[in-house]
């Protein structure tokens, strides 16, 4: 029975492990696309470069969506490996995942809806150049605000995982600490951006320690797993059941 628990882990440690580089990845591919499309303050040249290319910018926002989709099975992988550790925690965890999943795929919506804004021809007629371009303006603040809370919900899933993965030393403890202590970074980001937007370029750069953590976790959890008998020991010691 104990072997059977131990490979179960394991095939959701590995599970997680390749999720995280895949939600990453799908988070990156899809941000750089949309960027390049996007003219701050300028609707028409936006509108331009997205019609030129339709199907390019249907790609990066429908990669945003899987990568919020991927999140739930990210989330799952992570609860199935770390909940011996503390059940409890790892479900208020995996809640706190789920909802950031929620709430990007809500932002999905968004993001679809502010297209057709850009490219639908009742639209167009509908309103005037200025009206659309307070509407993309207004579509802009609603979707920075949505991964600001989004990200929220994030940190708080993400620091509970790591700090479990830490409790557990089930793998590394360079590793799951770089990832505990860079989950603490995301809320001050996410607030510092909410409260000062015009800091927002500036703050983003403190998405690098999660970001790399999350990158070095996911290689480790894929190759190598994790090591479910230095829990057993340290539990065993403390007098905990494992």
């Amino acid at each position: 029975m104990t072997v059977d628990i131990d490979r179960s882990q394991n095939r959701y440690a590995r599970l997680a492990g390749f999720m995280f580089l895949f939600v990453d990845v799908a988070y990156a591919v899809g941000l750089s696309i949309i960027s390049r499309f996007v003219v701050p303050g300028n609707f028409a040249e936006t509108t331009h470069k997205i019609m030129a290319s339709e199907l390019f910018y249907r790609f990066g926002l429908s990669s945003l969506l899987v990568a919020g989709l991927c999140t739930v099975l990210l989330a799952m992988g992570l609860y199935g490996a770390v909940k011996p550790v503390d059940n409890n925690l790892a479900l208020l965890a995996l809640v706190f995942r789920l909802i950031e999943a929620a709430v990007f795929g809500v932002m999905g919506i968004l993001n679809f809806v502010s297209l057709e804004l850009h490219i639908g021809p009742d639209s167009m007629n509908a309103f005037d150049a200025k009206q659309l371009s307070v509407l993309a303006h207004l579509s802009s603040v609603a979707g920075t605000a949505g991964f600001n809370i989004a990200a929220l919900f994030f940190s708080m899933g993400s620091i509970l995982f790591f700090y479990l993965l830490v409790r557990s030393k089930y793998i590394p403890s360079v590793l799951a600490n770089l990832g505990f202590y860079g989950s603490f970074l995301v809320p001050i980001i996410c607030f510092g951006s909410l409260l000062l937007p015009q800091y927002s370029r500036t703050l983003f750069f403190g998405w690098a320690p999660i970001g790399l953590a999350e990158i070095s976790v996911g290689l480790w959890l894929l190759i190598k797993g994790v090591n479910t008998q230095r829990w057993k020991e340290q539990a065993g010691a403390a007098g905990i059941r494992a």
